[in-house]
Order: structure tokens, then sequence, then C-alpha cells
């Protein structure tokens, strides 16, 4: 659930191993990587508290990050964030359209997969996603956006999920798609979204 006052709220559910942090929690994750199992997971979770702390001025109202095992790494490290911004013409879906397509004409993608995605709420909704060529990065992360609008027609929500752990690159998209499936716009009953059944961890399990 998201809290700014000044934007609408937005309740959606992340799946097995996603956990909310802020720019706060930097020291105990940086403390948490000490015992994540190998340098290469340690070296992702610094590079994605980086992102984060980058996303602070960007209409950012919510943000997670996921550690799920990963025999080689030791843990493969991804960051959740959701952005609710205001549209600015009065047609909702030209501005998801146009938003879509801003995102997938970044010179920035080095590879991408474009569809449109059917939501329970019929909102019109875009996802983009693939690997990225980062200035100064030692390697191309994978990243999944979608975008959809608010039913009150006057804010966009986009949704990301960024990983250095490419070789999941099709269990994130499916896991972002997941995610922008369980967006609600208005307090949903507790009881009735309870799991029926234990939640698992590993990135290649938590749809199952």
């Amino acid at each position: 659930m998201t809290h700014q006052s000044s934007l609408p709220t937005v309740w959606f559910r992340l799946p097995p191993g996603f956990y909310d942090i802020g720019p706060e929690d930097r020291a105990a994750l940086d403390a948490f990587s000490d015992v994540l199992g190998g340098p290469e997971a340690q070296r992702q979770l610094s590079t994605l508290m980086d992102g984060l702390e980058g996303l602070a001025d960007h209409a950012v109202v919510h943000t997670a990050i996921g550690l799920h095992p990963e025999e080689q790494a030791g843990v493969a490290t991804s960051l959740f964030s959701l952005t609710i911004r205001r549209i600015e013409q009065p047609n909702p879906r030209l501005a998801v359209a146009r938003a879509a397509l801003a995102m997938a004409q970044s010179p920035l993608w080095t590879s991408t997969d474009r569809r449109f995605i059917e939501l329970p709420s019929a909102l019109p909704c875009c996802l983009v996603a693939g690997t990225m060529s980062l200035p100064d990065a030692d390697q191309c992360p994978f990243q999944a956006r979608a975008v959809t609008a608010h039913p009150d027609g006057l804010h966009l929500l986009v949704l990301d999920l960024t990983s250095a752990s490419t070789q999941h690159a099709s269990a994130y998209t499916d896991i972002l798609e997941a995610v922008t499936h369980t967006l609600n716009f208005s307090d949903p009953d507790p009881a009735a979204h309870e799991p029926t059944v234990p939640g698992t961890s590993r990135i290649l399990e938590v749809l199952l």
C-alpha cells in the first residue's frame, strides 16, 4: 500500500522474498550483505541501494528489495519501485501509450520485449522489459517496467523491477506482471487475500 497523502492510495501485493525498504535502511542492508554468501550478491545489493537513493526525487512512493536464494551468487537481488505521477493530458489511454512508447524508445535498452497487459480492472497497461546499458555500470542489468492509469484519470502508475541477475529475466518479468494484476484502488478485505498455501522464496518458485 502507498502512503503519500498528496497522491491517491494504491494497494498491491508483492510475492514472497520481497521486503519494503527505503534509503534510510542502507546501513542495515550493508551489514546484512556481509552474510549473503558471496561477493557477487554483495555487489548486486550495493548497486541496487545506489539506485534506490537516486529515486528519491522521482515521485517514487514505494520501494522493496527482493532477496531470493540463488546457487551461483548466494542470493539473487532485485529492486521493486512504484511511481505515481500526474497525467499531463486528459486521455488516460493516450497517456499510458505515450509513457510506454517513451520507455521503449529509451537509448539505454540493448534489447526489449514489449506487450499490452489485460488487467482485471480493464485499465490500459503496457509492459516493457529487457536489458539496459547504463553509464559506468560493470554489466547490463535487467529491468521490467509496467505503466497503467489510475481510475481517477489523473495519475499514471509505473511499476519497475530491476536486477543484475539477468539469467532470471523471464521470471522477473512474470513477477512484475503478476504484481500489476494485484493493483487495487480501494481497501481490499484482508480475509479475502490471505494466502492459502505457504509461500516460497526462490526466484523461480514465487509464482507457483
